[in-house]
């Protein structure tokens, strides 16, 4: 355990069970659907409406940012899996965390905890949304650091270098927006689709808005079940 992960998880941790309200709060925050993601996903789709119409590059960008937040949380994922397993700070006893009111002591228990795929994934869309407004970029980072990232320090959720690796990836992922060719080859034929079948476009784009918002948290218990079924549950874990 780094000097840095422990200054600052036990100056969190010293607010912990001193005011359950508060406690309580940080829970809701973390764990429910508006706060953890949508309003990240609602940047996005502002951006969608003012920043990407009539401009074919920022469409492009954005449409990149799509497929790429679904690449990034894949590539977390893939990372936590095959590096070794790091317990999560609840689940440390060499470092003596005090749990905060209201957060399952048995949470996660079996998922390793670097990097972050919250931080992989928002700070991914967070950098996308820089490439088109500077303003609802800074909106998204800002939010993501406090909002997002910060509760799941404080409820041991995560160590800071978790969080920082996952920014760090998520940033790398969403800067392949900057290469033309391939920001042309992933939006090209999302735009020809757009152009060909709006509709259908639009309710997929919406689809995926809400998986992104949930953390694709639909989609990795269909995977979980699927898996299960066969006796592989484990592979998803770790």
């Amino acid at each position: 355990m780094n000097s840095f992960d422990l200054a600052i998880l036990h100056f969190l941790n010293s607010f912990a069970q001193s005011r359950p309200g508060f406690d309580l709060l940080v829970v809701r925050v973390m764990e429910d659907g508006l706060t953890a993601g949508a309003v990240v996903v609602a940047l996005f789709w502002a951006a969608w409406e003012t920043e990407g119409k009539g401009d074919r590059e920022k469409e492009e960008i954005l449409l990149f940012g799509l497929f790429a937040s679904i690449f990034s949380v894949l590539v977390a994922r893939a990372l936590a899996l095959t590096l070794p397993f790091r317990a999560r700070p609840l689940h440390n006893p060499e470092i003596h965390f005090h749990l905060p009111n209201a957060v399952e002591p048995s949470r996660l228990i079996d998922w390793s905890s670097f990097p972050s795929d919250h931080a992989t994934l928002f700070f991914c869309l967070a950098t996308i949304l820089w490439m088109v407004s500077r303003r609802l970029g800074i909106i998204a980072v800002l939010y993501a650091l406090v909002v997002i990232d910060l509760p799941r320090v404080y409820t041991g959720i995560h160590y800071p270098t978790d969080i920082i690796a996952g920014s760090v990836l998520g940033f790398a992922i969403a800067s392949g927006a900057r290469v033309p060719r391939l920001r042309s080859a992933i939006a090209n034929p999302a735009l020809r689709w757009k152009g060909s079948y709006p509709t259908f476009f639009h309710f997929c784009f919406f689809l995926w808005a809400f998986e992104v918002g949930e953390l694709f948290t639909t989609v990795r218990d269909f995977a979980y079940y699927a898996l299960h079924v066969w006796g592989l549950e484990s592979l998803l874990r770790r």
